[in-house]
């Protein structure tokens, strides 16, 4: 039976729109992206086919409002999307999520005219970027950032540097988070958020190397009398930005955990298949209890994890706060992913520490999850304090 899925934005989505495009999805994984994974990761190779690909499944608009010309997916949905793509290449949701945490900050907090430039491009993948909040002196402390906005007239000029930037080079702009008062208390009330497109004083450095995550390009951007229009300052109001900021990394979080959804049930699939053909002692090593205690413990986190997220997810759709469930979902479901990959590769033994197999890139993927958008120390502060602050005595 066809039902209606709960939308934040409004706009109407059924299960059988959810079940189709999720079928897309896995026939694409299975068709063009499955057998290149190896070849691309290993090469550390930017996946331009998949990308223009992504573009005509609208992957760079799924949760972007249909009346700016996005599919309009709920983030319930949308995390089932991002955890199918991660379980066959977690890279790929890179590519597509931080081009969508930009989105949503213009949609959720731009002005009508700012969401009429830039969100049917963004939807059709014309125009992609990302978000750019870290520095090299500050991650999780956002509100220590330095680079600077000061105005000029009708412009600003903006002069920093951010560093570890999803899409940096291959995309096209980025929210950029800036300091536009350095002496307001509290230092947020100083912050604000601004699209950036690519031109004269905006440098981007080379690719970081990193140790998973490959294919995605992570860079350093570098702002030098960065002169930027008064109009692209999402919001059109001064000191609103760690606000707006904020806002997305909920969405963030959700689709974080996601992607560590979609490892662990990766590497619970894989460990699965090989306890069931491997055989040691005259049986399939499934047989035996030692590695019987480990898949037990490897579904539990799978269920586990995909429930917190969708219990994250549902929350956001309904439009309430949800950092306490983002933070849940981020912490446990990372966590799955980095337990899950270890014990794959146990099982595996000296098979899971090939590079031959995907069990070796599984191990180097999920510590991502646990840094990104929000260290899991982080997250159980936050936990902590929502814990306390919706259960006063």
């Amino acid at each position: 039976m066809t039902e209606n899925i709960p939308n934040r934005s409004g706009d109407p989505f059924t299960t059988d729109d959810e079940s189709q495009i999720l079928n897309t999805i896995d026939r694409w994984l299975e068709k063009d992206v499955k057998d290149k994974v190896l070849a691309l990761d290993h090469a550390d190779e930017y996946p331009t086919q998949m990308v223009e690909q992504m573009k005509s499944l609208g992957l760079f608009g799924a949760t972007i409002s249909q009346r700016y010309g996005g599919l309009g997916m709920p983030s319930a949905s949308y995390a089932k999307v991002v955890t199918a793509v991660s379980e066959v290449w977690m890279s790929l949701t890179g590519i597509f999520n931080s081009h969508l945490i930009m989105a949503a900050a213009v949609e959720r907090f731009g002005t009508e005219e700012q969401r009429q430039r830039f969100l049917p491009k963004f939807a059709t993948g014309e125009i992609r970027g990302g978000l750019a909040l870290t520095e090299p002196s500050c991650g999780t402390d956002l509100q220590a950032i330095r680079t600077k906005a000061h105005k000029d007239g009708d412009h600003y000029v903006i002069n920093g540097a951010k560093t570890w930037i999803s899409n940096g080079i291959q995309g096209d702009c980025v929210a950029l988070l800036v300091k536009t008062d350095t002496e307001v208390q509290p230092r947020h009330k100083g912050m604000s958020l601004f699209l950036a497109e690519k031109g004269p004083g905006f440098s981007v450095g080379p690719k970081l190397e990193k140790l998973g995550y490959k294919g995605i390009d992570s860079a350093e951007l570098f702002f030098d009398d960065y002169v930027i229009a008064a109009d692209n300052l999402i919001g059109g109001q001064e000191g609103h930005g760690f606000h707006h900021t904020v806002g997305g990394l909920e969405l963030g979080r959700i689709n974080i955990a996601a992607r560590g959804v979609g490892v662990a049930n990766a590497a619970l699939k894989a460990a699965t298949s090989y306890a069931q053909t491997r055989e040691t002692m005259g049986k399939p090593i499934g047989q035996h209890q030692a590695i019987q205690t480990k898949l037990g413990d490897m579904a539990t986190r799978c269920h586990a994890a995909r429930l917190l997220v969708q219990d994250a997810a549902q929350a956001y759709d309904r439009g309430e706060r949800c950092d306490m469930e983002a933070g849940m979902a981020k912490l446990f479901a990372s966590e799955a992913a980095m337990e899950n990959a270890s014990e794959c590769m146990r099982i595996h033994g000296a098979y899971g520490y090939s590079k031959e197999s995907h069990v070796e890139r599984y191990y180097r993927d999920a510590p991502l999850m646990c840094i990104g958008e929000g260290t899991n120390e982080m997250q159980r502060i936050i936990i902590a304090r929502q814990l306390m602050e919706r259960n006063p005595i």
